[in-house]
């Protein structure tokens, strides 16, 4: 029973996959920027397998994981399925299963984990980084192990079997987070096993067990031998009804199923495959090349019974209106009342390059666009004249360039602008203080009269560091102003009157008499200080 649970689980395992692919066949979705699928489109595929989202999501990782999907890697990046599918899908089914089931056991990627986040709080995406997890093939091996180790057919409830995971590596404070995952990677283990037909009805199946690694000195087991006995045979034929339907009483042969899939369209899935005839599917094949004749034939020769009149009927309808409507594309056309003259244009080895075809017999279609067919037409000595859409000659004339809205370039007086009132005051102000700092009285000290230590007139004054802090902490008791040499960042220096009303961690706050506003000096860049004469 376990066996035959398990054996119809892997079977629907296939088919499920088979879907995908045949889904994505043209063309999967587009690959997200940051890569994975989207939240939509991973719930347009669980709609499509008609399953929910995080088993949807456990399919794309297999199969992603089995190599039969992949971006394209074109500029436009999407999913499409990888040329080991069409080898994948040419297998028997058991082997088919085989390399389902070996992928899955090996894999580092956690279908689990879709939806989740990470740990920049990001949403963890289908196909998308983030996923591996380095443990988990561990994990699902000795899951297995747990399962194969009991008397067969023997199922565990899931949380026995996690508390004996837990018991063999008991886990540490600084082990919490590594132990929760191996827990959750323990049962979606179950849950992925049950569903790819590993195990049935929670116990490990005979093919299961064949995935696991042989003791010593046995030879290993062969799954997919396991399990061929058990899935259906692959059947050559169909029940078609009268109500425009066909039953596939059972899996069938890959050319069959290929070819009624593009004939019908899949009604309902299970033990048995009820596939519906539409005017659109029938539309389908006639598109892939398929003519009335060739279908009725096909279903006659696959059909247990005959074919019915209404099937018969909707075929021969659908043909009769099939392609009295052509579609194609083209860039320009030449139009022409003299139909000799356009048939000359064709017989004119020199229109090759233009691509012509007759659509009509006044009527020529033209790959290239309506530019170079004029050019064309013109090197071949002809006069053609170009036309709107509405069938009107263009009136052309030559083209003339223009740039943008420009506002034309304000004049520039020759010479410097002229100063407003308040350039002219500022100016004014800073010539009258450094007239004060230059020829400032310095009081002079007892030991050299003759201010000689200050250096010429002009000169900045030299003290050291001492007698600067001393000086500057004096004036700030007194009130006094100070002349002090000054070398701002840029090494210019400077000669300034000041009142310091402040000295602290290094720099002295006072009112500057040349900028007459109160300003704040590094006291490493005071060069000297000296104090003014009294008036």
């Amino acid at each position: 029973m376990v066996d035959a649970t398990a054996a119809g689980q892997a079977y629907t395992a296939l088919a499920t996959v088979e879907e995908l692919l045949k889904a994505w066949d043209g063309g999967g979705p587009a690959v997200l920027r940051a890569g994975g699928l989207s939240v939509r489109d991973l719930k347009r595929t669980a709609v499509t397998l008609d399953v929910s989202e995080p088993v949807a999501a456990f399919w794309l990782e297999l199969a992603y994981a089995a190599g039969l999907l992949a971006s394209d890697g074109e500029a436009e990046e999407r999913y499409a399925p990888t040329p080991a599918s069409d080898e994948w899908l040419r297998l028997p089914a058991a082997e088919r299963w085989t390399l389902l089931a070996t992928a899955w056991l090996s894999a580092t990627r956690t279908a689990g984990l879709v939806g989740g986040r990470d740990t920049k709080d990001r949403t963890l995406a289908a196909l998308g980084p983030g996923l591996d997890r380095s443990t988990a093939p561990e994990v699902r091996l000795r899951v297995l192990a747990l399962l194969a180790g009991l008397p067969e057919g023997a199922a565990p409830e899931p949380d026995s079997l996690l508390a004996r995971l837990a018991w063999e590596r008991p886990s540490r404070g600084d082990r919490a987070g590594a132990e929760d995952l191996r827990a959750r990677l323990a049962r979606w283990t179950l849950t992925e096993a049950e569903q790819l037909g590993v195990t049935g009805r929670g116990a490990l199946s005979a093919h299961g067990r064949a995935l696991l690694p042989p003791a010593p000195g046995e030879p290993p087991a062969d799954p997919a031998r396991l399990l061929a006995p058990l899935l259906p045979e692959p059947l050559d034929h169909v029940l078609l009804q009268a109500d425009l339907t066909a039953v596939a009483p059972g899996p069938l042969h890959r050319p069959l199923a290929e070819v009624l899939g593009v004939l019908a369209d899949v009604e309902s899935k299970g033990g048995a495959t009820v596939y519906r005839f539409t005017p659109a599917s029938v539309r389908r094949a006639l598109d892939a090349g398929r003519t009335a004749s060739d279908l009725h034939a096909f279903l006659a020769q696959h059909s247990r019974t005959p074919v019915p009149q209404p099937l018969a009927y909707l075929i021969d309808d659908v043909a009769r209106r099939h392609g009295h409507l052509r579609v194609g594309a083209a860039s320009a056309y030449v139009r022409c009342d003299d139909d000799a003259l356009l048939r000359e244009i064709l017989a004119d080895k020199r229109s090759a390059g233009l691509r012509l075809r007759a659509l009509a017999p006044t009527v020529l279609a033209s790959g290239a666009d309506p530019a170079a067919l004029l050019e064309g037409l013109r090197a071949m000595g002809y006069a053609p004249a170009a036309e709107s859409a509405e069938g009107d000659v263009l009136i052309t004339r030559a083209d003339a360039h223009r740039t943008p809205p420009r506002t034309p370039p304000a004049p520039v007086p020759e010479g410097p602008p002229v100063p407003d009132a308040t350039l002219l005051a500022a100016a004014v102000r800073a010539i009258r203080a450094g007239d004060r700092a230059s020829t400032a009285a310095r009081r002079t000290d007892a030991a050299d009269p003759s201010g000689s230590a200050e250096g010429p007139p002009g000169a900045l004054p030299r003290t050291s560091a001492a007698e600067t802090l001393a000086t500057m902490q004096a004036a700030v008791l007194t009130g006094e102003s100070l002349w002090i040499g000054y070398v701002n960042a840029e090494g210019t220096a400077s000669q300034r009157v000041i009142a310091p009303v402040k000295v602290e961690g290094g720099f002295v706050t006072a009112y500057d008499h040349t900028a007459e506003e109160v300003r704040t000096y590094a006291l490493h860049r005071v060069t000297g200080v000296a104090e003014l004469a009294e008036d």
